[in-house]
């Protein structure tokens, strides 16, 4: 018997689960894939959202603008990369320093602080800016942070804490008794108090199980191209087109680690899980990149991917964030600023349940990690001394040691996918894409986890790398 099952392992949920698990109850986390954030929460532009774009009044203003507050305090306990560069969002026209105004005044009845800058000061601060820009609207609060660093260490910090997680483990049934659920998956059957519903994609059908239908989700596909980091100045704050009602539009902006997204498109696609790309809207997404820059450095390309956004038909596309019924409480809808408000859904969510009693002993704060790649000199010959796999540099294009990639998968909630190391230390991020590191990675993996290689799968179950030996034994 659960207190708390929370149905989904991206960045909601995650959060959920680690809001919670500061008190004395059973949580349960289920996960219908093998591991945390594989969805939206890993396909997304990687920004902490300032809140000055949201209707005034809605859920996503309210809780995007608490949301940001929150995270210098979230990434300072977890140890996630994030930095508060800024974002400009540009006028080419004299339509949109209208817009700007809109948005300015905005920002002000949401609470955002925000600032117009002049033509002049706009090429001080982005030198590569495209010289149709006849000014822009700054919002200093906005953040870049690295998503699946975030899911991760949230959901480390929460199994840290006592919560449980089943990963490859999908939700079929959810059966209403006198003063509880029967949640029935794949692999058993578990009662609980409360169901908490952050399955994103499929929160609409997961909702269906519990409650008449009173809102269906419509994915969106966003596609990027990913650049290599070439240069730490090229772009320095994120630079948004003028938003419209398909969304905030295509932007440039750095990660935290200094790549640079370009992007994303936004259409209406009928397949939940269709992360395809295509040339025809990769090039509209670059065509729109261009009136943010005029030296779009397309030849630094080294990926293209796509990401799913879930938005939900009532409401004017507004989170869904409530107890439909007795003890079954809706995270659904969760688009764009849905990474940036998860921190201030989860508070929402935490004030609605009730009978609960903090724990003595709860951890806000989870080990460092040790990013070999930040040290100085000194302190990785230290590292070394004391361990000399951090010597073994297994990607050399993000710079990261086999002893970093051991450590991602002894923690808790640790790595047990090719991506899944990818995600929590880089290696496959890099120029190479993969091309050199993998087969190291493979090697490391089958070893820590005492599996055979073939056994071994890149990301999804049964996606497995090798599927037999070639030669000898």
């Amino acid at each position: 018997m659960y207190n708390i099952i929370i149905i989904g392992a991206g960045v909601v949920g995650a959060q959920v689960a680690r809001r919670l698990a500061r008190y004395k109850l059973d949580i349960l986390v289920l996960e219908k894939e093998n591991d945390v954030g594989d969805g939206a929460s890993s396909a997304n532009s990687a920004i902490v959202h300032s809140g000055y774009d949201p209707e005034p009044g809605t859920l996503k203003a309210k809780l995007n603008v608490l949301g940001n507050k929150m995270y210098d305090e979230i990434c300072a306990d977890l140890d996630v990369e994030m930095e508060r560069i800024g974002s400009l969002t540009l006028s080419n026209s004299e339509e949109d320093d209208k817009t700007l105004q809109d948005l300015l005044e905005r920002a002000k009845i949401n609470g955002v602080e925000a600032r117009l800058v002049s033509k002049e000061e706009l090429k001080e601060m982005e030198p590569n800016i495209t010289s149709k820009a006849r000014g822009a609207l700054f919002a200093p609060s906005a953040g870049i942070i690295n998503p699946f660093e975030l899911v991760v260490a949230l959901m480390e910090n929460a199994m840290d804490n006592g919560v449980k997680l089943h990963l490859s483990e999908e939700v079929k049934s959810i059966e209403k008794k006198d003063n509880s659920y029967l949640v029935k998956t794949n692999k058993g059957e578990y009662e609980t108090d409360y169901v908490i519903n952050c399955a994103g994609l499929y929160s609409d059908k997961v909702s269906e199980m519990v409650n008449p239908k009173f809102f269906t989700i419509i994915p969106k596909r966003g596609e990027y191209y990913v650049l290599d980091h070439f240069d730490n100045n090229y772009v320095k704050h994120t630079l948004f087109n003028v938003p419209s009602a398909k969304g905030k539009g295509v932007l440039v902006s750095p990660t935290t680690h200094y790549n640079y997204l370009v992007g994303p498109s936004s259409e209406v696609v009928d397949e939940r899980d269709d992360v395809s790309t295509d040339a025809e809207t990769l090039a509209n997404v670059k065509e729109k990149a261009y009136d943010l820059v005029d030296n779009l450095r397309m030849d630094k390309q080294i990926r293209q991917f796509a990401g799913m956004r879930a938005v939900s038909d009532i409401n004017h596309g507004d989170f869904i964030i409530e107890e439909t019924s007795h003890h079954f409480i809706n995270c659904a809808g969760i688009q764009s600023p849905g990474l940036a408000s998860s921190p201030a859904i989860a508070l929402m969510v935490d004030e609605m349940i009730k009978d609960k009693e903090l724990k003595e002993d709860y951890n806000p704060k989870r080990r460092p990690l040790y990013r070999l790649n930040k040290l100085s000199f000194a302190d990785r010959q230290k590292l070394i001394k004391e361990n000399p796999l951090f010597g073994h540099i297994v990607c050399r294009c993000e710079k990261v040691s086999e002893a970093e990639v051991i450590d991602a998968i002894r923690r808790n909630c640790g790595a047990r996918t090719i991506k899944g190391v990818k995600k929590r230390v880089r290696p496959g991020f890099g120029k190479c894409q993969g091309g050199f590191c993998e087969p190291l990675i493979l090697n490391i993996l089958a070893k820590e986890l005492n599996k055979d290689k073939t056994e071994i799968t890149y990301g999804k179950d049964g996606s497995y790398i090798l599927i037999g030996r070639t030669k000898g034994e």
